[in-house]
């Protein structure tokens, strides 16, 4: 089922977050809100859920307008953050309660509330109380509740935000696989830029009640249309343009920064205020003792050893810049102190400045 914002206009306090916002969400595809908090993406979920109304604007869930319809009546299925599990009901009592809030049989809702339990591997769970699960079995509930209903659109808001990472990445997994065997378009709200990059198919980042880009995630992570959109997924390096020069013999883009010309064949125009964005493991350190024409000049100022990867902070007349490097191709780690140059991908890339 597509859904659909129309013109959605929100304010609180007098001040204006969404001031007319429209958006399309393709049918049966995994969908993310990323942003930071205040953003307004929370706000857009409780929207499609029915706990919020715009002050302006429509919310269409195909072609039905369920702008005034009432929460009980979107069969919208959500997974929150603190589960919102019964604590005085047992599991299975909790998996079963929509379908029994829908006049669906006692026998009914029990044969589709185990079988929705041994899907997410918690069947041998089902006469416990919630207390006596864990976190992460706590959420597969969670999970199973939303999904026993077979909703037309599932919401899930930042549900593993308050798991260990190890349990984050098995959750998330299993929630995709779920999501794919289903086939229900899913929102998922998070601030977490990885978990957003390895779940989604779509991905919408948000800034100040804003869609600054909206893409599936390597597009977003790879080609980012703003220095907000570049720093916030994936954090990378941004140096300012201070002005574009004439090209390279071979047609190379060379552009003024503060720390000299650099190079790229990105083919994004500069305007006041665009920078290059870098991403850390796209820089490469030079020859030791040469600096070639779109090499920055640096310092070593820190230096982290994290087993698979060697993480560099080096101090550049452009700013600090940090670099990632794999461990095995690391013969020798750098210290602090020592002088480097920096050698910039071909293909970094030119952003806007908001």
């Amino acid at each position: 089922m597509q859904v659909s914002f129309d013109a959605i206009a929100q304010s609180y306090g007098g001040q204006t977050l969404f001031e007319r916002l429209d958006l399309t969400i393709p049918s049966g595809k995994f969908f993310t809100l990323l942003g930071p908090s205040g953003c307004g993406k929370t706000t857009l979920l409780r929207m499609l859920g029915g706990f919020v109304r715009p002050d302006a604007g429509h919310i269409f869930f195909g072609e039905e307008d369920v702008t005034n319809v009432p929460v009980h009546r979107r069969g919208v299925g959500m997974v929150f953050q603190d589960y919102a599990l019964f604590p005085d009901r047992s599991v299975l009592a909790n998996v079963g309660y929509g379908l029994a809030a829908r006049g669906v049989s006692r026998a009914e809702v029990r044969q589709r509330a185990l079988a929705m339990l041994a899907r997410v591997g918690l069947e041998k769970f089902a006469e416990r109380s919630p207390s006596a699960l864990s976190g992460g079995q706590r959420q597969r509930v969670a999970m199973a509740r939303a999904l026993v209903i077979e909703p037309r659109l599932l919401l899930l808001d930042e549900p593993l935000s308050a798991l260990d990472v190890k349990l984050r990445v098995e959750l998330r997994a299993m929630i995709r696989e779920l999501q794919t065997e289903a086939g229900i378009t899913t929102v998922f709200v998070t601030h977490d830029q990885e978990e957003a990059l390895a779940m989604s198919d779509l991905i919408a980042v948000m800034d100040r009640g804003r869609i600054v880009q909206l893409g599936a995630p390597r597009d977003v992570y790879a080609r980012p249309l703003t220095a907000f959109a570049a720093d916030f997924v994936g954090g990378a390096n941004l140096i300012a343009i201070d002005e574009e020069l004439p090209r390279a013999p071979d047609g190379t883009r060379r552009l003024g920064t503060p720390a000299g010309v650099m190079l790229t064949r990105s083919q994004v125009p500069v305007q006041p205020g665009s920078q290059l964005a870098v991403r850390s493991e796209d820089l490469s350190f030079g020859v030791n003792g040469t600096m070639a024409e779109g090499e920055l000049a640096g310092r070593v100022e820190h230096v982290e050893f994290r087993g698979g990867s060697v993480g560099y902070i080096v101090q550049t007349s452009a700013g600090k810049l940090r670099v990632d490097m794999r461990s095995s191709l690391v013969t020798a780690l750098l210290a602090r102190g020592d002088a480097v140059s920096l050698r910039l991908p071909s293909d970094a890339h030119i952003v806007q400045g908001s």
